[in-house]
C-alpha cells in the first residue's frame, strides 16, 4: 500500500501544500482539528479560514506584497488562483469575500481524489509518521497545547514561543537622518558622531517627550482575545503600559538619555530612542524596547510623533499576542525541512509551513506550503529540489526564516528591508522598488525553468495563472 505524505493542519499553507502535491501525483493524508476542536477565533469548519482581515495586500507589481503574488501566479499557487476568483473590489489590494473562498479552498479539497481529509486533533507528531513518506505541520499560530507540547518535546521547549512580542520595524530610507545622529552609549560624542556607533538615536526634548507620552497613553489599543492572558505579557510589558505606570517610567527604561550626547545641542538629551539594525545591510531599524500592543493604525500615528520618524514606513509593526511558532533559524533548513536533533527525533522527514515557522501573512503561508510541498515532493522522487533564490520575494523571507544567523526571531512578512541590497541601487525609491521587482522577475523566471526541468513542476500548473496577471 502507498503511503502517503501526512499534512497536519488545513489552513493556508496547509490547504496549497495538499492541492499541491495533488497536483504532482502524490496521495495525501490532511488532518483538520476543526471542527471536531474549534479555536477561539475561528467560526466555520472551512478550510483556509481568514480570521482577520480579508485583505491579501497589495497588488503593485513594485511591491514586496506584489513580487510574491507573482511568485504564486508563476508556481501555480491554487489559492491566489481561487483568491482571484473570488476578490471583492479592494483598490490597489487583492481582498476576497472571506466566505465564498473559505468554501472553495474546502471544496477544491474535499473534491480531490488524491487527498484524504481527516478532521481530527493530532496531539503526538511522531505517531502521525508511523506511515508516512513525510509531514508537513502548518497547524498555525493557534496550533493546539498536546500538539505544541508533541512538538516542544522534539525540537525542545527552548524553540517553541507562545507568544509574539514584537517591537516595530522601520525602513531606513524612510528615516529622517537630520534628526537622527548615530552613537553607541557612553562613548560620548565622538569626532563625525553621525558616522559613528551601532545604534540611530532619536532624541526628544521635554515638550516633545511629553506631548508623544500623553498620545501613547490615550492610544488605542488592541483588544484581548479569550486565548490572549496576562501571562503573555510577562516577558516584556508594553511601552505604553510602561507609560501608564507614570509619565516619567520610559525615561528611566526604553527611553533612558543616559549615556548619549546629542551632537545638535552637545548636552544628553531629555529622552532618547535607538534603533538598532536588523540586518547586515542597514536597510531596516527596530524601535528597540518598543513592544506594543497598539492598534496598527495607532502604531503610525503615535510613533511617527518620534523626532526622525515623522514619515516612517513600517516594515513590521509591533505586536503581542498568542502566536505559537518555532525558532525557525535554529530547527529548519532552506527547504523548511526539521534538521539536526529535531529532525533525528522523527522517522522520517518533517517540514513545517506557515505561521508555525514564523512567515507572517496570508500570501506567505500560501506560499511557504507551496514551498514545502515542493520540498517533500523532491524528497519523495529522490530529486534534488534547485535552491530558491535570495533575490526572490519568498527567498528573501525563507534566508531570513532559516538563516541560523538570525537572532531573536520573529515573524515577519517580505517587505524589502530583508532583501538583498541592489548593487546599483537608485535613489529614487519608487525606481528602487521597481529595480527590486524587475531583479526578483528575472530569478524566478530561472528558478521556474529549473522546476520544470527536473520535473517538480508539473504541466498541469503551468499557464493557468499567466493570463490574468497580477490581481
Amino acid at each position: 500500500m502507498e503511503k502517503n505524505i501526512v499534512i497536519i493542519g488545513a489552513g493556508l499553507a496547509g490547504s496549497e501544500a495538499a492541492l499541491q502535491l495533488a497536483a504532482r501525483g502524490h496521495r495525501v493524508r490532511l488532518i483538520e482539528m476543526r471542527p471536531v476542536r474549534q479555536t477561539a477565533v475561528h467560526r466555520s469548519a472551512h478550510c483556509a479560514e481568514l480570521v482577520c482581515s480579508n485583505s491579501l495586500k497589495s497588488i503593485k507589481p513594485d511591491s514586496a506584497a506584489g513580487m510574491l503574488k507573482r511568485e504564486l501566479r508563476m508556481l501555480g499557487s491554487y489559492l491566489y488562483g481561487i483568491a482571484l476568483e473570488n476578490a471583492v473590489a479592494a483598490g490597489g489590494a487583492l481582498a476576497v469575500d472571506r466566505d465564498r473562498f473559505a468554501a472553495a479552498v474546502t471544496h477544491a479539497v474535499v473534491s480531490n481524489e488524491l487527498v484524504d481529509f481527516q478532521r481530527r486533533e493530532v496531539v503526538d507528531l511522531r505517531a502521525e509518521c508511523a506511515d508516512a513518506q513525510a509531514v508537513i505541520v502548518a497547524t498555525g499560530p493557534l496550533t493546539s497545547d498536546a500538539l505544541a507540547a508533541s512538538i516542544a518535546r522534539a525540537t525542545g521547549s527552548q524553540h517553541l514561543a507562545f507568544y509574539d512580542a514584537a517591537a516595530p520595524i522601520v525602513m531606513a530610507d524612510s528615516l529622517d537622518e537630520g534628526k537622527l545622529f548615530r552613537q553607541n552609549r557612553y562613548e560620548g560624542a565622538p569626532e563625525g558622531a553621525a558616522e559613528s556607533g551601532d545604534y540611530l538615536n532619536a532624541a526628544f526634548n521635554k515638550e516633545q517627550y511629553d506631548r508623544f507620552i500623553d498620545e501613547l497613553v490615550a492610544a488605542e489599543r488592541v483588544v484581548a482575545k479569550d486565548f490572549e492572558t496576562r501571562d503573555l505579557f510577562q516577558a516584556c510589558q508594553p511601552i505604553e503600559e510602561i507609560a501608564r505606570k507614570g509619565h516619567d517610567a520610559p525615561r528611566f527604561g526604553t527611553l533612558k538619555p543616559v549615556g548619549l550626547t546629542d551632537p545638535s545641542t552637545g548636552r544628553r538629551p531629555w529622552a532618547a530612542l535607538q534603533l538598532r539594525a536588523e540586518n547586515v545591510h542597514g536597510s531596516a531599524y527596530n524601535l528597540v524596547g518598543f513592544q506594543t500592543n497598539l492598534t496598527f493604525p495607532e502604531q503610525r500615528r503615535v510613533f511617527r510623533m518620534i523626532p526622525g520618524l515623522e514619515n516612517a514606513e513600517f516594515a513590521r509593526y509591533g505586536v503581542m499576542h498568542r502566536n505559537t511558532f518555532i525558532d525557525a533559524p535554529q530547527l529548519l533548513d532552506s527547504t523548511l525541512r526539521l534538521k539536526g536533533d529535531a529532525a533525528a527525533a522523527f522517522p522520517v522527514p518533517v517540514f513545517v509551513a506557515g505561521q508555525l515557522a514564523g512567515t507572517e501573512g496570508y500570501c506567505e503561508a500560501i506560499r511557504s506550503g507551496l514551498h514545502a510541498a515542493i520540498s517533500a515532493s523532491a524528497f519523495v522522487q529522490g530529486i534534488p529540489a534547485p535552491k530558491l533564490p535570495l533575490a526572490c520575494a519568498f527567498g528573501a523571507l525563507l534566508d531570513y526564516a532559516t538563516n541560523p544567523a538570525t537572532s531573536d526571531y520573529q515573524p515577519m512578512h517580505v517587505n524589502f528591508g530583508i532583501m538583498t541590497p541592489l548593487d546599483h541601487a537608485p535613489r529614487n525609491k519608487r525606481e528602487r522598488y521597481a529595480a527590486y521587482a524587475e531583479r526578483g522577475a528575472r530569478v524566478l523566471d530561472a528558478y521556474r525553468d529549473s522546476l520544470v526541468a527536473c520535473g517538480l513542476l508539473p504541466s498541469v500548473l503551468l499557464g493557468d495563472l499567466s493570463g490574468k496577471g497580477d490581481v
